[in-house]
């Protein structure tokens, strides 16, 4: 299903800043090396949370949209009983 896969992949990003925060917490400032590592697994999870977004932006649309073509088409089949509409 995909929810669930969204789900456990937002999990996993969650997780990832997690721990990203700790590491952020225990870098010594002067390892230049260790910033520039942390930098650069920063920038991947903004990434990688930027594409998560995009999707589940997508997903909604397509809910809106699928929630929009509901209505209409339950207006029209009131319509054509002759029911009035709201």
């Amino acid at each position: 299903m995909p929810s669930e896969t969204a789900n456990a992949a937002g999990e996993a990003l969650l997780l990832r800043l997690r721990r990203l925060l700790a590491r952020a917490g225990a870098v010594k400032s002067a390892d230049r090396r260790q910033l520039l590592a942390l930098l650069d697994d920063l920038e991947t999870t903004r990434g990688d949370l930027l594409r998560e977004c995009a999707e589940i932006e997508a997903q909604m649309k397509q809910a809106t949209a699928r929630t929009n073509a509901i209505g209409a088409y339950l207006r029209n089949s009131q319509v054509a009983r002759g029911k009035p509409h709201h």
